[in-house]
């Protein structure tokens, strides 16, 4: 199984990409997913919601399922 991954702005530069495709496990989580990325970027994504599928959540326990897209999003600021 796999999902897609977009990383944008901090996160991007925390994971040095701004897309990968990665295999899952079944029942793997959000949260389990990120943190299969080493302690680098956990700061970042410590901040950091989601877009799965086109809706926006915050919950790390959200299993992934084959096929799902997860944007990684790090607080924004501007105008």
């Amino acid at each position: 199984m796999q999902v897609q991954v977009r990383y944008f702005a901090a996160a991007k530069a925390a994971t040095g990409v701004a897309e990968e495709t990665r295999g899952i496990g079944e029942a793997q989580t959000i949260g389990a997913l990120l943190d299969e990325l080493g302690d680098d970027p956990r700061a970042v994504f410590a901040r950091c919601s989601f877009i799965l599928n086109e809706v926006t959540t915050t919950d790390r326990d959200i299993v992934l399922r084959d096929g799902d897209r997860l944007d990684v999003l790090p607080p924004f600021a501007g105008g």
